[in-house]
């Protein structure tokens, strides 16, 4: 059996982390599996080499900085290979270069385009155990690239689909997906097995266990996914194809995302193309619009409400007062959006009207509404979101 693990910057954070990575890569070589092992740099080691190039430019050279920062990785599964040879068991570490991870040319951010295996299947056949540097790769044209925030689970994802493995297992410093933050709601339940289009959801809604980009990634290349704590030896969340779920649950998760901040264009023109006018300044300025809600006017003008992050607000601010689309412009940070999460929505009915009744119930006043196949999201005032999540929580009796 081929496996693929990946451990995250927590769990390699120190020599003696590196060293228990070590005797649990051990424990898997001796299992009989063969293994590919993908690393972060060491906990803070990138911020570090962010402040670094600070003190000499706040806009440092992009190219520079994907040199500087993919050292990191480098240095992480330089120490693991060490530390596996020290205990009898023989392993080469690889950068992104070496392991054959080919990406195009944007610098900080860059996208796998594809991997050539040679390298890494050549040493598998002769029984060694690779450790690849994660977040990073090599542009066609012989550049260092690095693949942006969460790039190593991404490196993870695509090496496991590169080489058929039959696994690809992410290591960090929780144990699985639960049902919600169980820092909100401690009745939550970690989920055995979970579809990607679910993953995908919580992980857009503010979940943190997996990055989103990732998740696609192995939908795409359909990777089964093991997200599991290195810190013990408890069984972790399966993320696969929905039909390798037998008994799908009608709701698998509530999701709280607080970066969020309403903006509301009050007397608009209600004229065909001004919707895609205001959507396209902020495209142009980068701003990530997630719920949209127009109200159909009788004065030739319309009200128009939209999502956006809130560390995006300041940007939409100067976007909308450049483009003088409104008289009236609102904006509200002080709003959280939560979320009704699970694929067995999309065969029972009802789901919606327990949502709804579940924040009547509690006096929680909903301000906009999205809907999918598989979600439902609700923004409301910011001081009620962990209260709507215990709340529907238990309405979807997610703590049996």
């Amino acid at each position: 059996m081929l496996i693929v693990q990946k451990y995250g910057g927590t769990s390699v954070g120190n020599v003696e982390r590196i060293d228990a990575v070590a005797a649990r890569v051990i424990e898997s070589k001796k299992a009989g599996h063969d293994l590919v092992v993908v690393v972060s740099a060491m906990s803070g080691e990138t911020n570090k080499l962010l402040e670094f190039a600070g003190f000499f430019s706040q806009t440092p050279n992009h190219r520079e900085v994907d040199m500087l920062l993919s050292s990191g990785e480098r240095v992480t599964s330089a120490l693991l290979a060490i530390a596996l040879e020290a205990k009898g068991y023989p392993a080469v570490s690889m950068s992104g270069r070496r392991a054959g991870i080919v990406t195009d040319t944007i610098h900080t951010k860059a996208r796998i385009e594809y991997i050539d295996t040679t390298e890494m299947k050549k040493t598998l056949g002769e029984g060694k155990i690779i450790v690849v540097a994660g977040f990073q790769g090599v542009s066609d044209n012989g550049e260092v690239t690095t693949l942006g925030r969460g790039g190593s689970d991404l490196s993870a994802v695509a090496v496991a689909g590169a080489l058929e493995a039959d696994l690809c297992e992410i290591y960090t410093d929780v144990d699985g997906v639960y049902t919600t933050d169980p820092r909100i709601e401690p009745k939550a339940k970690k989920l055995d097995k979970i579809s990607y289009e679910e993953m995908l959801e919580l992980a857009s809604l503010g979940a943190k266990v997996l990055q989103s980009r990732s998740v696609e990634l192995a939908k795409k290349l359909n990777v089964n996914l093991v997200t599991r704590s290195s810190f013990n030896h408890h069984e972790g969340t399966l993320i696969t194809k929905e039909e390798n779920i037998m008994e799908q649950p009608l709701v698998s998760g509530i999701a709280l995302d607080k970066n969020q901040a309403r903006v509301t264009l009050r007397g608009v023109t209600d004229k065909p193309g001004i919707a895609a006018e205001i959507f396209q300044k902020l495209a142009d300025c980068n701003v990530n619009v997630d719920m949209i809600i127009q109200n159909v006017g009788y004065d030739g003008t319309t009200n128009l409400g939209f999502t956006v992050p809130q560390n995006e607000l300041e940007v939409t601010k100067q976007a909308m007062s450049e483009l003088k689309a409104s008289e009236i412009m609102q904006y509200d940070s002080d709003i959280v959006k939560v979320s009704v999460v699970g694929v067995g929505m999309k065969s029972h009915s009802g789901v919606a009207c327990k949502a709804f009744s579940t924040m009547a119930k509690e006096g929680i006043n909903i301000e906009m509404i999205s809907t999918s196949e598989i979600k439902i999201s609700m923004v409301i005032q910011a001081k009620y979101g962990e209260l709507a999540v215990r709340a529907l929580h238990s309405a979807y009796q997610l703590d049996k």
